[in-house]
């Protein structure tokens, strides 16, 4: 039996018990939690996420919380082109597979200008074309997802993801394990003695495109550097189904990435 029918079908069996516990249990108004109660535990939600706020470019299907698609490009910023293709495949897999798509899920800044204007631009497309809810992920949060899941980390520790800005500038922000916002983001110019308040008091796991420079640079005892984690869209799946289910929306139209610095124009270089 296919998976899709085994799922349809536990589904209804579950559902019919429940209804037969509402219809025994509707006094004090107690009917309405219980079909609240009903869509938020059996939705399940299908959502297409978008990543590009970095050189990387990568998109990922999320089914009831499970990255079941994934696709990601590390060779250079090539989103205009590489985006679509990978949007496009996606798409074709939710179709394939029987699935609704229910919302888009877009990395929303800070990064790249060029960047985030191409996947908010893809993203909103897409929840034109296929009515599906839109959905902003803050980069430098989604950054922490895999830093809790695969390291172990003090309770009281903070972790401070940042992306490469322009020389020794960085985008940064202090979280606390429970991805509460520290401090807020920032562009900050590294030095010797930068974020010494901080970890005088607590130890900081830096990691992300923009701790490579620094590691040379921070010094401090309480400072741990952690490589290879970069914006990606499969670590967006957890913080993404969340929102979907607290139902914390963006508005397609009016919608804007953060990009934190106006974005930056040089004068070419003069061959003559």
């Amino acid at each position: 039996i296919p998976f899709q029918l085994c799922r349809s079908l536990s589904l209804i069996i579950s559902c019919c018990y429940v209804v037969k516990f509402m219809q025994k249990y509707t006094f004090c108004g107690k009917k309405e939690y219980f079909c609240k109660l009903i869509k938020d535990y059996f939705s399940m939600a299908c959502i297409l996420n978008i990543e590009t706020s970095t050189e990387v470019c990568s998109v990922a299907v999320v089914d009831e919380g499970h990255v079941i698609w994934n696709e990601e490009e590390h060779s250079g910023p090539n989103h205009a082109v590489t985006l679509g293709v990978y949007v496009d495949q996606a798409l074709s897999y939710i179709d394939n597979d029987g699935l609704h798509l229910d919302a888009v899920a877009v990395s929303s800044g800070p990064g790249s200008y060029t960047g985030l204007r191409i996947g908010v631009s893809t993203a909103k497309g897409v929840c034109y074309g296929r009515d599906a809810k839109l959905i902003a992920i803050p980069t430098l949060q989604a950054m922490c997802v895999p830093l809790l899941l695969g390291e172990k980390i003090e309770e009281d520790a903070l972790l401070c993801p940042m992306l490469d800005a322009r020389r020794m500038e960085v985008y940064a922000q202090f979280f606390d394990r429970a991805l509460n916002s520290v401090r807020d983001v920032q562009a900050d110019i590294i030095e010797e003695n930068s974020y010494k308040d901080i970890l005088n008091n607590k130890s900081v796991y830096f990691f992300g495109p923009g701790a490579a420079k620094c590691k040379d640079v921070i010094k401090h005892p309480n400072a741990h550097f952690i490589d290879g984690i970069e914006p990606l869209a499969a670590d967006m799946a957890p913080l993404a189904t969340k929102r979907f289910f607290k139902e914390e929306f963006e508005d397609v139209a009016y919608f804007v990435p953060f990009y934190l610095k106006d974005f930056q124009t040089s004068q070419p270089k003069k061959l003559i």
